[in-house]
């Protein structure tokens, strides 16, 4: 099974295209799951004929008793899936074990997102002791007007992005490119930022020593900026990408092209800023509308 996951990841790799992030996941989920089966089998990992579904089903049943949340137990089973169904297009297994175990039912959590004015008041800079640099506001600014995963910004590179045009060409999940539209203020902020920096190629947005910044810095980037306002909620990037996503949709934005400009491979994964902003409405209407509520 060890040689049959190493194929594995290294086909994800080479003809997949995955990235750093996917492959660690996909490894993690079946370093665990080699660990469970060679436990289960006295030490010794099986063969991948070996393998059944009471194994998956036992691997799963293990993870669950550890704690694991049920969204967690639907990735590690779609890791092992995506496993066999690449062993038997390769002919090393017959079928796969993990086709007949069912996925565990998800608990819906629906996005959390800004409102439009906490998002506005993200956007401005607070002037507080250590002002905003120039790099940080567009940073802010791109993550909010193009609505993009974190890994597909600091991927960006200086020739990715055509200001005039108010366009950028982001790498988006399994290799796809996909052309996202800046508005009006991140244009005007990466115009600061790239005449500050200088006009040179390579990463668009980099740390102190020149380098690519990484996710986790973008990440303390957005904590920072949140903890400059008062009583504002600390928030990740991706609420930044889902309050992109929400607000279009609040604004009348076709729920197409908002696929389109998310680069979401199906309309059901955007289908759920639908709820968001039916709960936003209902919310709305609450507090509002005078037969709301029973009046005695």
């Amino acid at each position: 099974m060890d040689t049959a996951v190493r194929s594995f990841l290294t086909f994800l790799q080479v003809e997949r295209g995955a990235s750093p992030h996917t492959l660690r996941n996909y490894e993690g989920d079946l370093r665990q799951f080699l660990a469970f089966l060679q436990t289960a089998h006295n030490g010794s990992l099986p063969v991948p004929t070996a393998v059944d579904a009471y194994g998956v089903r036992g691997f799963l049943a293990a993870r669950a008793g550890v704690g694991d949340a049920k969204s967690s137990l639907g990735r590690k089973l779609a890791t092992i899936r995506s496993l066999f169904k690449y062993l038997a297009r390769e002919g090393v297994v017959p079928h796969s074990p993990a086709a007949a175990v069912v996925t565990p039912k998800q608990e819906q959590k629906l996005p959390r997102v800004l409102t439009a004015d906490d998002a506005q008041r993200l956007m401005d800079d607070p002037g507080s002791n250590e002002p905003r640099s120039v790099r940080d506001q567009a940073l802010l600014e791109v993550l909010y007007s193009a609505g993009v995963r974190v890994a597909e910004l600091v991927g960006l590179n200086v020739e990715d992005v055509d200001l005039d045009a108010g366009t950028a060409t982001v790498m988006g999940k399994g290799r796809k490119e996909r052309v996202v539209l800046l508005g009006m203020k991140a244009v005007e902020a990466l115009r600061a930022y790239v005449g500050k920096e200088g006009a040179r190629g390579g990463p668009l947005f980099r740390n102190r020593r020149g380098g690519r910044l990484t996710a986790r810095s973008v990440e303390r980037i957005v904590a920072t900026a949140c903890q400059a306002l008062e009583n504002f909620p600390t928030i990740t990037p991706h609420t930044l990408r889902h309050s992109f996503a929400t607000h279009l949709l609040d604004g009348g934005a076709d729920l197409r092209a908002i696929q389109e400009l998310l680069g979401h491979a199906s309309l059901a994964t955007t289908q759920r800023y639908t709820h968001v902003a039916l709960d936003r409405l209902m919310e709305a209407y609450d507090k509002a509308h005078p037969r709301a509520h029973d009046k005695e």
